[in-house]
This record gives structure tokens, sequence and C-alpha cells, in this order.
């Protein structure tokens, strides 16, 4: 076997410029995918009959396997190139939309009814589960891809070329599902929708390959059970970061799954409505995403991840207030819109700042099964609320007059949003040294005061508990 040509500097960086180009492209097709599959799951399962519970369960087997499978992932890659491992998973992915267009065809010859949500939850399990094991490798990857020093600038680049990819993509599947569904043939419109998915993901195989992949040797003595991650997960800034956001997507997933069957049930919107009001924090996320690029290089995640994080609590509580299309478009959409893409760059840059090379996919994978145990749960017990217990019941307990049970989780929902903030985030310390932002500090004093009052609490209750303090170094 001919060995390997051993690479210049030179040609080693000219190869990583063009997998960054790559990675856009592969971004994007993976976008149409999302905006023509995966965002229209919730509907699909509503298009068979599924109950709240299903899509509660959808949601939460869905949000707890995936990351589950990262685990899995970690060991593949002490046996396969980063490259092989991302390739072979996301072909897979892509194939196993097959059978879940098949349930359209049994749906439409009655055959199999009431047991064709649980085979669309198995079978969308199957196709996550392949997606996650991708996930680890993928994020180690670019992590030896992207230069440190432009990471924020690349990544908000390639969201808002993915995101513009995925709203192009998502408004289009809501417009030719609305067509198809007054013809009566919507489980027709979802095939096609599928269909797309299943070819964009195909194309986002044939670009992994074309990656430069400058591997990765795995230190011995790199690997840490789960279980010691979580037991001093208090005792380090990365690991409460994780144990925040696990508590955090609980309390995103006690709504998030239902604003779909809020929309199309409760409000009984078209596909078309639905699509636009989704699709909103996805267009005002792509405006915002270069300012917050440059903050979060020029002065830290930590920042990002604090301000942004006082404001999403806001976004279901906003959704109580009128059931107006226009409002929902222009107000909680924007809110979300503007402070989600902020969150979600920062967070994923907080990774790569808090964590040594040979552990980012590892600490990744731990990061992402706390993160999927937050949303079982959460989505259960949405799930479990909305299919249960009845709007006069909780009238009765509460003295506020909720109008339907929706109104009532979303407002569970922001408060615990709130409540994680409250908890963690004055206990998640900036790891580089930034300088700080003497442009925003006159904005933002009166949210610096706000966290000393956090920090003045979060010490009294310190002092009354004494927790001993381990020290595990990620970096």
């Amino acid at each position: 076997m001919k060995k390997r040509k051993k690479l210049s500097d030179k040609e080693i960086a000219k190869l990583k410029k063009q997998s960054l180009k790559l990675s856009i492209k592969e971004g994007a097709a993976n976008s149409v995918k999302l905006g023509t599959g995966n965002s229209f799951i919730t509907p699909f399962a509503l298009a068979l009959n599924a109950n709240n519970l299903h899509i509660g369960i959808l949601s939460s087997f869905i949000g707890l396997i995936g990351p589950l499978a990262q685990i899995k992932s970690l060991h593949l890659m002490e046996k396969f190139s980063r490259k092989k491992i991302v390739t072979v998973a996301v072909a897979l992915q892509a194939l196993v939309w097959i059978p879940i267009i098949f349930l359209g065809f049994l749906f439409y010859k009655e055959i199999f009814l009431n047991y064709l949500p649980i085979l669309l939850i198995i079978f969308y399990a199957i196709h996550v589960i392949f997606g996650a094991l991708s996930i680890p490798a993928w994020f180690s990857w670019m992590g030896d891809l992207v230069p440190e020093k432009i990471r924020g600038r690349y990544f908000s680049k390639r969201n808002r070329i993915t995101g513009f990819a995925m709203i192009i993509a998502m408004l289009l599947g809501g417009f030719l599902l609305d067509f198809f569904k007054t013809k009566g043939l919507v489980l027709i419109g979802f095939s096609i929708l599928f269909l797309v998915a299943i070819f964009s993901r195909l194309y986002c195989t044939w670009l992994f390959r074309r990656h430069y992949d400058p591997g990765i040797k795995l230190k011995k003595g790199y690997y840490f059970s789960f279980q010691q991650f979580i037991s001093q997960g208090l005792n380090n800034n990365f690991g409460r970061f994780t144990l925040f956001m696990g508590f955090f997507y609980f309390a995103i997933f006690i709504a998030s799954p239902f604003i779909a069957v809020y929309m199309l049930k409760e409000l009984e919107f078209s596909y078309v409505w639905f699509t636009i009001i989704t699709l909103a924090p996805g267009v005002v996320s792509l405006v915002f995403l270069p300012f917050w690029g440059k903050i979060s290089d020029r002065y830290g995640n930590r920042m990002v991840i604090f301000i942004s994080s006082l404001f999403i609590p806001l976004v279901p509580i906003l959704w109580i207030f009128s059931t107006s299309k226009i409002y929902l478009l222009l107000v909680p959409s924007v809110v979300g819109g503007i402070f989600w893409g902020a969150f979600n760059l920062s967070s994923v840059n907080f990774i790569y700042d808090s964590v040594k090379i040979e552990h980012r996919a590892l600490c990744s994978a731990y990061y992402h099964v706390l993160i999927g145990v937050g949303v079982f749960f959460g989505s259960i017990l949405g799930g479990i609320i909305t299919k249960y217990f009845s709007i006069e019941t909780i009238n009765n307990i509460i003295p506020f007059s909720f109008s339907n049970i929706f109104i009532f989780v979303f407002l569970v929902s922001g408060i615990l949003r709130f409540l994680a903030v409250f908890i963690f985030i004055p206990r998640i310390k900036e790891i580089k040294v930034r300088k700080k932002p003497g442009v925003l500090v006159r904005e933002l004093r009166y949210l610096g005061h706000f966290e000393h009052g956090i920090n003045q609490f979060n010490s009294i209750m310190n002092h009354y508990s004494h927790i001993p303090r381990v020290k595990m170094k990620f970096k």
C-alpha cells in the first residue's frame, strides 16, 4: 500500500480553507433537509392522527436517545477516522426517510392506523440515532479546521447561510403542503418534502468525502466516564455550564413541542401561516448573527450567553397575550430570533473554549446527553399536562384564568427558564481573557447590577451549603 505523502503547512492550510467552504455548502444542504424534513415531522405526526402524548413522546424520546447514541460514537473514534464515521452515519440517516414516507402510504390505505404514530416515533428515532453518531466526530473535526481567532465570525457566517437555506426550504415546504391540502392529498405533499430531505442529505455525504481531515490521536487516559463527569459537575466551570443547559432545555421543552400543536390544532392556522411564524425567528436571527459573532469574539461567549438567556424565558410568555397572527409574527418571533441565535452561537463556541482538543468529542457527547435528559423529561411533562390536565381544574387551583391548557404550559416553561438562569448563570465564568466592552458598558450596566444581586444571593446560599470542591481540569 502506497504511503500518503506528508503535506506541508501551506498545503494543509489550503486544504483547511477549502474544507471550511465545503462545510458551509454542507450546512446549507443539511438545512434543506431540516427545512423539508425535520421541521415538518410534528405536522406529519398530526396528519397520522397522533395525539398530544404522542407528540410529547416523539420529542422526549428523540431528545434522549440521540445524545445517548453520541456516547457510542466516542468509541467509534478510537477505531475509525472522523471522516468515515460522519460520512457513513449521514448516508444512513438519509435513507431512514424512506420507511417514514411509507407510513403515509399505510395511512392512505388505512393499514395499522392505530400504530402509525408509534411507528413514526421508532423510525424517526433511528433517523436521529444515525445523525447523533456523527455529531461528536463532526464537532471535534470542525474544531481542528476552524482557527480559534475567527471562530465566532466563521460560525456566524455559516449559520447565516444555513439559516437562509432552511428558511427558503421550509417556506416552500409550507406552501407545498397547503397546496396539496386543498386537493385532499396532504400526505403526497409530505412525501415530496421527505424525498427532498433524502437527496439533500446524500449530497452532504458527498461533500463530507471531499473534506480534509487532519486526523486526531486520542491520548491514553483521555476518557472519563459520564458518572465521573456528573459527580464533579458543580465543581468545574464546564460542568456547571452543562448542568445549566440540561435544566434550561428541560424548561424549554415543556412548551416547545406543543407550539406546533397549538398553532395547527388550537388556533387552526394554515400550513403557510404555521411555516411563516415558525421561520420568523430564523429570519431575525440571520440579521443579528454578525453582531453577536463579533461580540463573542471580542468580549467572550459567556457575556452573550448571559444576555441572551435573560430574554429567552420571555418568548413562551409572550405567546400568552394574543392569538393574532401578526402579533405572534412580530413579537415573540422577533424576540426569540434575536436572542436564540446569540445563545446557540455562543454556547457552541463556549465548549470549544472550555475543553481540550482530545476531550472535545467526549465532552460534547456528555453535554448533549444532559440536554437530552432535559428534553426527555420536559417533553414528557408537557405531554402529560396537555393530555391529562383539564384547564378547568388548573383555573380552580391557580388564581388566573387560562383560555386553554397550552397557555398554562407556556407560562410554566417561561418561569422555569428564568429559574435556570437565576441559579446557574452567575456560577459560570468566562474562559478566555477578553477586553471589557466599552461600547456596551453603559447599555449593560443594569444587567451587571442584576447579576451582582444574584451573585450576592448565591453567596449567602453557598455559606450555608458547604459543598466540597474537587477540581477536574478540562483545559
